[in-house]
């Protein structure tokens, strides 16, 4: 590794790994641990913009952070989850995270403070040229490597989303972005509006009622909202009559299945899955409680993500009056609080904004292949996990309608098929190609979130047909990566004497 000046052509030397993962969050560690299980001759780094593993786990403070699905499925296949809790908060996440990471010594291989900033694929040498700001002076480096994996997410860690408000300059309480939770922030007997309806308002405000005077959750629209129980019983019997990786197999198995089972019957019969959730919603608050107001949505169940609120805590919070819920438009901001539509005042010491966060396409790392820049917005998505014209690429991203970790297992075991096959065969790489440009597209993700439409312009697009069709679905991803072709005719490989002649 050679530090350099600020132009990247200074560099005469660089740091070689087969494979450069690029982010040491779930989806780094997976790779990982699956390039060195399956493809124990390649050599790999993780470089990590932050100073510390865990991504989403580490990076958000605000309070009551937790998965939104069960462990089971949202922790590793190879590393048993043995909580109690199949709903876990964020801490004890992260510890697991950073025990993984150590048990199967990923923890060495982390290169922290290591900023991507540029990778541009050279097909000559067969090689990603990858310059990284490093270290507290971002001093400069370069490394080079022959596949390159992105597994950095697509949230954008440098802000949220905030929409404009009128009269916000008025305000003279505290405003804050959960994705900025400030440490010094004492909601302890201060009345507190968090604006938002999806699963970060729905976290924060069963954890800040406990403390705080009255705490209001203001949402423009519904969201669908289901009580889930934080423990899993079966998983629990299992556990104590089975060995351990048995037991976790069998608990991830069984959720896999539901989840799948609950998303079909949710998409084909949305009407039936509206009343059902409907009526746990009564249940949970009382017939004279207005669900039709405020937890009916004008849209399909799964036309956006579902929120889970485990052992209903939320609609506890709800039916002990700490905490309220009011679906109005905001008007402006006054001094105290705020005004809405309907004429009514809330006045707040603290406002959240929970209203969203921003998308970011591969970290918004600018790519070139053969001195010739990306535009990731044309490009088509590849079986979930890699892009077209783009050689010895790929980027781990998760399920919409299931765990994220899923998914990503699934990618990087792909992954190292690819890897051991080119290794075989001594080809040099290997890259998805379109038949045409004009084959139909649609958009990469098939939600009506606002945080996926604010991002339509910068996400690539997925085709009708398979291999460039989004399944969403983990039982066919399964069979489909584990045993379906690799070279399917939208794959080429190029041997390694090819690409020198080509030079």
């Amino acid at each position: 590794m050679t530090s350099e000046s600020s132009n990247p052509s200074a560099t005469t030397t660089a740091t070689y790994v087969d494979v450069l993962i690029v982010g040491a969050g779930i989806s780094g560690i997976a790779a990982a641990y699956h390039l060195q299980k399956n493809c124990p001759r390649k050599t790999f780094a993780i470089l990590e913009a932050r100073d510390a593993l865990g991504g989403t786990w580490d990076f958000f403070k605000y309070p009551g952070l937790r998965s939104d699905s069960d462990l089971y499925t949202f922790g590793f296949s190879f590393k048993p989850w043995t909580s109690d809790k199949a709903i876990a908060d964020a801490t004890t996440i992260l510890q697991y995270l950073k025990d993984t990471a150590a048990e199967f010594g990923i923890d060495k291989t982390i290169r922290y403070r290591h900023r991507v900033v540029e990778a541009s694929w050279n097909s000559q040498d067969a090689l990603w040229n990858v310059i990284v700001e490093a270290g507290a002076d971002r001093a400069r480096v370069r490394y080079s490597c022959n596949y390159l994996y992105m597994c950095s997410g697509y949230y954008d860690y440098s802000k949220g989303h905030t929409p404009h408000f009128d009269g916000i300059e008025n305000y003279q309480g505290r405003l804050v972005h959960p994705q900025d939770w400030p440490a010094d922030l004492e909601w302890t007997d201060r009345k507190v509006v968090v604006i938002g309806s999806g699963a970060t308002a729905v976290t924060l405000v069963p954890e800040l009622a406990k403390t705080a005077r009255h705490v209001t959750m203001l949402q423009r629209s519904p969201t669908y909202i289901v009580a889930r129980p934080s423990r899993d019983p079966i998983a629990t019997w299992l556990r104590k009559r089975l060995p351990g990786a048995m037991a976790h197999t069998l608990a991830r198995w069984k959720n896999v299945l539901l989840g799948m089972a609950f998303y079909k019957f949710a998409r084909g019969y949305p009407d039936k899955m509206t009343a059902l959730i409907r009526k746990g919603t009564t249940q949970q608050l009382g017939t004279d409680f207005d669900v039709d107001t405020h937890f009916t949505p004008t849209y399909k169940p799964w036309d956006q993500r579902l929120c889970l609120v485990p052992d209903g805590d939320l609609f506890k919070a709800l039916r002990a009056g700490r905490a309220a819920i009011a679906t109005d438009r905001i008007t402006r901001f006054t001094a105290h609080g705020l005004e809405l539509a309907s004429g009514a005042q809330l006045d707040a010491d603290i406002v959240v904004t929970a209203t969203g966060l921003e998308l970011i396409m591969l970290s918004g790392i600018p790519f070139s292949v053969d001195g010739a820049p990306v535009d990731v917005s044309k490009a088509l998505i590849y079986k979930g996990m890699m892009l077209s014209g783009i050689p010895n690429f790929a980027f781990a991203v998760g399920y919409t309608n299931a765990s994220w970790t899923l998914k990503c297992e699934l990618t990087a075991t792909y992954i190292c098929r690819l890897l051991n096959r080119m290794a075989r065969r001594d080809e040099a790489y290997c890259c998805p190609q379109r038949d045409t440009a004009s084959d139909a597209v649609e958009p990469a993700l098939d939600f009506t979130s606002g945080y996926v439409l604010r991002a339509a312009n910068i996400l690539p697009k997925q085709g009708t047909k398979a291999p460039w069709k989004l399944h969403q679905n983990y039982a066919i991803d399964l069979f489909n990566f584990k045993f379906g072709k690799l070279d399917d005719g939208a794959m080429r490989f190029v041997k390694r004497t090819a690409a020198r002649k080509a030079a």
